[in-house]
């Protein structure tokens, strides 16, 4: 099973915390360089000079010392890779997608129970609904269309894209392709990189630590529709025409069942259900794209690390948690480097493979960035403004390469 998306992903990146972390490619082949931006090695810069048998040309022989760090950089992606393709190999198709569809299956199962607690006139049945629901939503749309994006619930393309329609499209009301294209080709292919992987989409400079981080997450089943009609600007008419009926199509199913199944008695009444629902864990799934990449190091498109460089300095692990793992999966929480080393894998193998990774890194004495939610909202809430106003500070190599 290759370890890696197979398009080459352009990288993003975010700081937090001033450790950094990236996403290195199998086999050590590096980052494809940016068009227009000038090659990291300096390459090009040769004196020209009439030399002597013997002679150094000082170009060349700066040329060869910024390649050694390169060379290391891909020899240690490289061993890391097979020592994880090891345990791939030795993995169960339940270890590889089992798991993580049982998890997805068993969302679903739990959607008819969820409605018919809904009907209940008494406190608790009805706010069991309501977790319930809301624990649902964002299972199938956080852990479902993350899986799918990396088309890490299946080794076929085909009902890869398939799963990534489903989950991105109906379940969540975004646009497949440009879903794909921000995530998985931008974030993952630029981690931590300024203007391209920065996670600065996530800014919004304009609004206060307080209304940022604990009332702005309330909009988010509002807002995320909204920026997809903006998005279908970039895609092609065809593609557009089929996420607009997709997203009329689950989010009217939602409608109607909140009125058809639970009895619902005016419209309005359906429709807060609906942003309560939707919005239920609105609040970590907004810290957890801050926590794990703002505050890292951020770094120039034409002077960033190696990928495992990147990669370890770049992304930072939160511990497990079970309501999280359950409805983010483990790549987005306790398994964020390990996820970022290896995109294409699922959120199980993710977990599985943790150990080889943080051993290694640890070995190697490549940072294995670690850290509690509480102290990250600790941090963000005294930082603001240096991390989610300011424009990050470019890291610098020294010591990385």
């Amino acid at each position: 099973m290759p370890l890696e998306d197979g398009d080459p992903a352009r990288r993003r990146g975010q700081q937090v915390n001033g450790e950094v972390s990236g996403t290195p490619w199998l086999g050590g082949t590096g980052n494809p360089p940016l068009r227009g931006t000038p090659a990291p090695d300096g390459s090009g810069t040769e004196a020209m000079a009439a030399l002597g048998d013997g002679d150094v040309i000082p170009g060349r022989a700066s040329q060869r010392e910024g390649q050694e760090p390169e060379r290391r950089g891909e020899a240690l992606m490289a061993e890391l890779s097979e020592l994880v393709q090891k345990v791939v190999k030795s993995s169960s198709w339940w270890d590889r997608h089992g798991v993580d569809i049982s998890i997805l299956t068993c969302s679903f199962l739990l959607l008819p129970a969820g409605f018919l607690c809904l009907q209940s006139a008494q406190a608790i049945p009805f706010l069991t609904g309501v977790l319930t629901l809301g624990v649902v939503h964002h299972t199938l749309t956080v852990k479902g269309s993350h899986l799918a994006s990396h088309n890490a619930l299946t080794e076929s393309k085909s009902w890869g894209k398939v799963w990534a329609i489903f989950f991105i499209e109906i379940c969540s009301a975004f646009t497949a392709e440009q879903a794909t294209y921000n995530h998985v080709k931008m974030h993952h292919g630029y981690t931590n990189v300024i203007g391209l992987g920065d996670s600065s989409t996530w800014k919004l400079p304009f609004l206060n630590r307080y209304v940022y981080m604990f009332i702005a997450p309330l909009a988010v089943p509002i807002i995320t529709p909204l920026v997809a009609l903006d998005l279908l600007r970039n895609v092609e008419w065809k593609a557009a025409l089929r996420t607009l009926c997709c997203m009329f199509l689950g989010l009217y199913c939602h409608y109607w069942l909140l009125l058809h199944v639970s009895g619902f008695q005016s419209p309005w009444s359906a429709l807060l259900c609906m942003l309560l629902t939707r919005s239920l864990l609105a609040h970590p799934y907004i810290h957890v794209n801050i926590f794990q990449h703002i505050g890292l190091p951020m770094f120039a498109a034409d002077r960033k690390p190696k990928r495992i460089h990147l990669m370890s300095l770049g992304v930072l692990n939160l511990p497990r948690n079970a309501l999280l793992d359950w409805s983010f999966g483990h790549s987005l929480i306790s398994c964020h480097v390990e996820h970022h080393l290896f995109p294409s894998l699922s959120d199980n193998m993710c977990l599985k493979i943790k150990p080889v990774v943080s051993q290694y890194l640890k070995q190697k004495k490549l940072p294995y960035n670690e850290d509690t939610y509480s102290s990250r909202l600790r941090l963000f809430l005294q930082r603001y403004e240096e991390l989610m106003v300011h424009a990050p500070p470019i890291t610098e190599l020294v010591g990385i390469q």
